[in-house]
């Protein structure tokens, strides 16, 4: 299946940082949602964990996404507003 990463010059990292993707759906990942099979699903979106990752200086995006994300670390960190 057909894919696209965007990316941009980031001059303090003196290299080229990923800010974006787009891709199609392969079909056994549409078939349990009930669409057809002769339908096409693409999908875009803006990568907002690298920017996030090197303004804060995070090292691995393990720390932001999946199961071992700290919440102490995301609670206490001063991006986040708790109400």
């Amino acid at each position: 299946e057909p894919s696209m990463e965007f990316f941009s010059y980031h001059p303090g990292l003196k290299k080229w940082v990923e800010v974006g993707n787009s891709g199609i759906f392969r079909p056994e990942m549409l078939r349990p949602m009930g669409f057809d099979e002769d339908v096409s699903v693409i999908a875009w979106g803006m990568s907002l964990e690298r920017p996030t990752m090197i303004k804060y200086g995070v090292d691995n995006i393990r720390t932001l996404f999946g199961h071992k994300v700290d919440l102490n670390m995301v609670r206490s960190h001063p991006i986040v507003r708790w109400t």
